[in-house]
């Protein structure tokens, strides 16, 4: 049977356009249903607040519901591999920490590559660390606590809130820039730490500064210097210390991160949800509240920002010597 001219090119077009319906239909918005935050630390730490505060700006803003998930455990490499495995469709993100930097070399093995792995979409905050000392301990000043140290080399004991932390390397990248021998002595948690350092059973401590700034302004710990770059405006009369130590900088801080071959749409759909929230007056008001920064920028800039920050770690961990618990 011979069709008409015109049905057969009604045929054919139709034909012709199924195609293109069909990549409209697999297109459909990002995102369709709940998204998952894996954060690899307990709820109630910095990291799982500014979680929680993005979490809630996304879903406001996209329509969609980002629930947080806590796995803690082996220093947030669970939580990474459980985002490593996952699909990479956007709907399960790694909340990205500090920690994953020091991890790349403080693990003997891993099984995931923090910089293969995971696609960074864009930073959150930093939190920076102060130096503090007990009021007793003989020194006042940065330079002093230096002399102090090569004049007593291995006697001063330094308190962190457990091995591969933030505080833990920043202790480490002191002795490496200065050349001074201080003994490590970790805790499990900066609570412990900060107790003996007020009782004087330590001397020093590099702690974030949102949780020891009361003991400071109160006069129970000596603030020697911040470790940010300038000053810090809760400490105005505290000065860093790269006043002292040119090049020192340290922070705890946290972004977003996604599994490899997650869409480049995605990606940049939360990197500018993302920054936009950080541009909120009320965001970044609440990440000041709890000692942060925002820390805003494209998915490239958070990419180097990471593979910065991997390299600097990474050299202070093998100068330390120091090995996962």
């Amino acid at each position: 049977m011979q069709l008409p001219r015109r049905g057969f090119l009604h045929l054919t077009a139709g034909a012709a356009a199924l195609p293109v319906a069909s990549r409209i239909a697999a297109a459909e918005p990002y995102p369709t249903r709940p998204v998952h935050l894996i954060v690899g630390f307990a709820a109630g730490q910095s990291i799982d607040i500014v979680a929680r505060l993005m979490a809630q700006w996304l879903s406001e803003r996209l329509g969609q519901q980002f629930i947080v998930e806590n796995r803690s455990g082996a220093g947030g490499n669970i939580a990474a591999e459980a985002v490593v495995r996952a699909p990479a469709d956007g709907y399960t993100l790694l909340v990205i920490g500090a920690n994953f930097a020091i991890n790349v070399a403080l693990y003997d093995k891993l099984n995931y590559n923090l910089l293969r792995d995971i696609v960074p979409i864009g930073g959150i905050y930093r939190v920076i660390q102060v130096m503090e000392v007990n009021p007793s301990f003989p020194a006042a000043t940065v330079p002093e606590f230096i002399d102090y140290a090569k004049a007593n080399p291995g006697k001063i004991n330094f308190a962190s809130a457990g091995s591969g932390s933030v505080a833990h390397v920043t202790g480490e990248l002191f002795k490496m820039m200065t050349g001074i021998n201080m003994q490590h002595v970790p805790y499990r948690g900066a609570p412990a730490a900060l107790t003996d350092l007020l009782s004087g059973q330590v001397q020093v401590m590099f702690d974030n500064l949102p949780t020891s700034i009361d003991h400071v302004k109160a006069g129970r710990l000596r603030a020697l210097a911040v470790t940010s770059t300038t000053r810090w405006p809760a400490l105005p009369d505290v000065p860093t210390v790269a006043d002292f130590v040119p090049g020192f900088e340290t922070s705890a801080w946290a972004g977003f991160g996604a599994p490899k071959g997650t869409p480049n749409e995605i990606v940049d759909l939360l990197n500018r949800e993302i920054n936009a929230g950080l541009a909120d007056p009320k965001i970044a008001a609440k990440i000041a509240a709890i000692g942060g920064v925002v820390l805003p920028g494209s998915s490239a800039d958070f990419a180097k920002f990471i593979t910065d920050e991997t390299e600097k770690w990474t050299k202070v961990v093998k100068f330390s010597g120091a090995r996962a618990e």
